[in-house]
């Protein structure tokens, strides 16, 4: 009884100890799109998991939520060496770790959550001390994000058929792609692929419809078959690059 008694108390004090040596240390996470704003609570928000990266532990993991950003300081002002751009209410995942000692961590981001077909992962690594706080640690996360619109899959269509394709093509963070705004159409590459019983076609371009974000195109669909559509976006001047896809039938 006894022995059970200083055990326990020895476990008390260990803790004690341990707990009175951890310094809580804040690490704050942002993740933007390549040349737009940050993803946030409109696109689902984005993921966020810190670990360790000696033993695996998983110290932290939340949602980057809040809004995509000042457009302004964004996108039209030049930035100096320290300039904070996670301000306001931009989305972020906030995380206060309590340390022991200096750990090398793994940040890994992966969204857009509320565009599964879209979802990227991006990730860092970096060293934390205690009660050294990092107040803003930006990733930045590529792509485009696709969405097929029409046809809707698996649509069965009697043939020979003239089916319309529309996909809508946005930045990673949502942004509209419109001629009024910072993403300009004629800077994205649209096109479907079709592929039919598992061979390819042809590659045919999708325009811009004069509808935000939207861009279409009529397909000539003559032969029955199992139709597969591949919609890409490109942009030439970045690298981003995203994909949905659809099928169709010809009966």
């Amino acid at each position: 009884m006894r022995k059970g008694m200083a055990i326990m108390v020895g476990l008390v004090v260990w803790l004690a100890a341990t707990l009175a040596w951890a310094v809580p240390t804040r690490i704050v996470v942002g993740v933007r799109a390549r040349d737009a704003k940050f993803i946030g609570t409109s696109m689902g928000g984005v993921l966020v998991t810190i670990q360790d990266t000696e033993t695996g532990e998983v110290l932290a993991r939340g949602i980057a939520r809040g809004s995509t950003g000042d457009t302004r300081l964004l996108m039209k002002t030049p930035k100096g060496r320290y300039t904070q751009l996670l301000v306001g209410n931009t989305a972020r995942f906030e995380a206060v770790l309590d340390l022991e000692e200096p750990r090398r961590v793994r940040i890994v981001a992966r969204g857009p959550l509320g565009q599964i077909q879209a979802m990227q992962e991006v990730s860092v690594t970096t060293w934390v001390v205690p009660g050294k706080d990092i107040n803003e640690l930006v990733l930045e996360m590529p792509g485009l994000v696709v969405r097929a619109l029409s046809p809707v899959p698996h649509s069965m269509i009697k043939g020979p058929a003239r089916v319309e394709v529309r996909a809508s093509v946005t930045p990673m963070c949502g942004c509209p792609v419109d001629p009024r705004f910072f993403w300009p159409p004629k800077n994205y590459e649209v096109a479907v692929m079709v592929r039919r019983n598992g061979r390819f076609l042809k590659t045919v371009p999708l325009t811009f419809t004069g509808k935000t974000s939207l861009f279409a195109t009529t397909l000539d669909l003559p032969e029955k078959g199992a139709y597969e559509l591949i919609i890409y976006a490109y942009d030439k001047l970045t690298g981003n690059t995203g994909v949905d896809r659809t099928t169709v039938v010809i009966r």
